[in-house]
């Protein structure tokens, strides 16, 4: 084992294989959560659910060996569901053209990886709009998974309205929901997937669902999604927008999970570059094969900080995280017959956590106030990652230059305004 340098980073193979099963279980709820917000695409279920645990096996095994940190990764939230509902179902793209968005983005995110252009992207994007656009996907996901659970409903006076909580789904949802907020305030591991597992048995025993035949069975081909990506059709001018979206989204949800992460562990001190480069390289690598497995972009998860806190230090225990999501390739009878309301209140959850990140924002600063609104609200409301960055984008310029101060706008911020009066007033 000297391979991951263990006596190094103090730690032995129980500890490493102990953290690595408790990150496993921490984020064991990506498989059948993924696969339920892809499908609505029209994407299969069976093929997504062995889609996104190969590529969670093969990511966190190769981040172990090649980063030697123990960071897992998977198909990360956020974009899973700008992918079906902003992409697909808004903007009317097929799957199989966002696939290809995916792969191009991960292309371009292998290039910045290994050039300058990483570290002039991080240093230029105000810290406070990346915060913001993490809010504003938080706000994004959970409004989907409102929607989902029929807690909001269409209504043709107001746009959106309260639903119907005499239906037995919409009270089986709010009881899951119950469940994951209780678990997460009492810090429980694996506290999402103990939630979908409840809900899920309360709803076969109460009749609500049907309880499955059996619960296991071979994993189900990818190949009605591996390899159907569509190049061509997106190499156009209005697709530039949402393939650089995909890019910085998956970009800062990475550095964010490491920052985060490597202060608890006391990763990316001594040799920190090293490491959190290889890291950033494995994710780039990992998106840009996702496209071609047929989910959407991965990144590296939050939940790995439960293996950290059983004291993970090294690139073993995400390898044993990777390797135990061979379990769920085996487990789709049971994955299938998941309501879809023990599902969806994992997305509201997630999205009040990532919404947390406004806290920690400036609003002593003009710019950064008024283009934090923009994205935060623009995302559920334009149902688009990619407008309401660009709103915010363009409210942050036009701030800076009412105000007199062009020489605080930046590069990065000026060409995102640029992006959006494009998309806005010229496609």
């Amino acid at each position: 084992m000297d391979l991951f340098k263990l006596e190094e980073h103090k730690t032995d193979i129980r500890t490493e294989i102990t953290a690595g099963f408790t990150t496993f279980m921490a984020m064991l709820y990506i498989v059948p959560v993924n696969a339920a917000i892809m499908s609505a695409s029209g994407m299969p279920y069976d093929a997504l659910i062995t889609a996104t645990a190969v590529m969670t096996i093969f990511a966190s095994i190769l981040n172990g060996f090649w980063a030697n940190t123990p960071i897992a990764m998977s198909v990360g939230m956020g974009l899973n569901a700008y992918f079906s509902f902003g992409l697909v179902k808004g903007m009317g793209i097929p799957w199989q053209s966002a696939l290809g968005i995916v792969f191009i983005s991960g292309i371009l995110y292998i290039l910045i990886s290994i050039t300058p252009l990483r570290r002039w992207l991080i240093e230029t994007i105000p810290m406070d709009i990346k915060r913001a656009v993490s809010a504003g996907i938080g706000a994004f996901i959970a409004f989907i998974g409102l929607q989902q659970m029929k807690i909001i409903i269409d209504d043709p006076s107001t746009l959106v309205s309260i639903g119907n909580f005499h239906d037995s789904h919409v009270l089986l949802g709010l009881f899951g929901l119950a469940l994951a907020i209780f678990f997460t305030l009492k810090k429980y591991k694996g506290a999402f997937i103990l939630s979908i597992i409840l809900t899920t048995l309360s709803a076969w025993l109460l009749g609500i669902e049907k309880l499955p035949e059996y619960f296991v069975s071979m994993p189900a081909s990818m190949a009605p999604i591996a390899f159907e990506l569509d190049i061509p059709s997106i190499l156009t001018l209005s697709m530039i927008p949402v393939i650089l979206i995909f890019l910085i989204t998956d970009l800062f949800d990475t550095l964010g999970t490491l920052a985060g992460v490597g202060m608890r562990a006391g990763l990316f001190k001594e040799n920190g570059s090293i490491a959190l480069q290889k890291t950033i390289e494995t994710d780039a690598v990992a998106t840009m094969l996702s496209g071609l497995a047929g989910v959407s972009s991965t990144t590296a998860f939050i939940e790995s900080a439960a293996g950290v806190e059983e004291g993970g230090r090294t690139g073993l225990s995400a390898v044993v995280a990777g390797l135990l999501f061979i379990l769920p390739l085996f487990l789709l009878p049971f994955f299938q017959a998941i309501p879809s309301n023990a599902i969806y209140p994992i997305l509201i959850v997630i999205g009040v956590m990532m919404f947390g990140e406004l806290q920690h924002i400036n609003y002593q600063d003009p710019a950064i106030k008024y283009s934090t609104f923009f994205i935060v609200t623009g995302m559920p409301l334009t149902y688009s990652i990619t407008d309401g960055l660009l709103l915010g984008a363009l409210v942050f310029v036009l701030v800076h230059l009412l105000e007199g101060s062009y020489r605080k706008i930046g590069i990065a911020m000026g060409v995102l305004a640029a992006v959006a009066l494009l998309v806005f007033f010229v496609l």
